[in-house]
């Protein structure tokens, strides 16, 4: 039998690259896939290959998939890891950046699931693995859209799931805590561009900093760590339907679920001015 093959995207660094690079190191023939591909060029020498991906750009994604079909006749595991973190007030946060928040973080990972599973079903077997975060299970202040898609994720993926069953394709879920990449400190300046000056702005700078402190934080993880369930929910004979990983997922999810909304509410933000103190 040939090495099963997956295609990870948004794969130019953090989880994505650390994924890509750990499915190739157990034996997978591995594709990543981002917009910035010279980003991933140091995952060539893991024997993954590269290629340009846009998972707003229908043809970039169907060219994507249908050159690894071409090639392989297969597609085992599909990450779908392509996302991103858009911050700011409701009030504020344009409605276009809405709709591109949903375009990358929904529609994105819907359309590249579509595209893969004819194939899949062919074979009776895959796996379909969505990154979504703690995020789609809590919240944030100035989080709402972000936040959205991440819940979005989380019924998609769920409801996937059983539809699959039957055609011998495991959908599983990856949730991370915070996470040493260059994620959270991206999203506090947008955050901080959005609503730092405005009626939202003292919250925003309280916000921003929580969101920066994941680089390189003690209370954070590296993605390593993540690409390490990822691994794991690829090549398990009965993988997890959800990865809840990272320092603190699982108590702060425990504690969402037993602690009231507004006890909840004041965790969270006396947690968060700890970061900007």
């Amino acid at each position: 039998m040939s090495q099963p093959v997956a295609f990870v995207t948004g794969a130019s660094t953090g989880i994505g690259f650390e994924a890509a690079r750990k499915l190739s190191e157990h034996g997978f023939t591995v594709y990543a896939g981002a917009r910035r591909v010279g980003k991933m060029e140091p995952l060539k020498a893991f024997g993954v290959q590269v290629l340009e991906l846009d998972v707003t750009d229908e043809a970039s994604m169907a060219a994507a998939v249908g050159g690894i079909l071409e090639a392989h006749g297969r597609i085992d595991v599909l990450v779908n890891n392509a996302g991103y973190g858009s911050y700011g007030s409701l009030e504020e946060v344009e409605l276009a950046e809405g709709r591109r928040q949903f375009d990358v973080n929904v529609f994105g990972l819907a359309r590249m699931t579509q595209l893969v599973l004819p194939a899949m079903r062919a074979a009776a077997q895959g796996r379909i693995i969505n990154v979504s975060s703690i995020g789609g299970k809590m919240y944030e202040p100035l989080g709402a859209w972000y936040h959205a898609t991440k819940f979005a994720v989380e019924g998609l993926s769920d409801s996937l799931r059983l539809e699959l069953k039957p055609h011998g394709i495991k959908v599983s879920i990856i949730e991370p805590a915070g996470t040493q990449t260059e994620w959270g400190g991206i999203s506090g300046e947008s955050l901080l561009q959005t609503s730092g000056h405005g009626p939202y702005g003292d919250q925003a700078k309280v916000v921003a900093a929580a969101l920066a402190s994941t680089e390189g934080s003690g209370m954070s993880t590296h993605p390593e760590v993540i690409a390490d369930a990822i691994v794991h929910a690829a090549t398990a004979a009965r993988p997890k339907t959800r990865y809840p990983v990272g320092k603190g997922a699982r108590a702060i999810l425990a504690l969402r679920r037993i602690l009231p909304d507004t006890v909840f509410d004041l965790v969270l933000w006396t947690i968060y001015k700890r970061f900007a103190a």
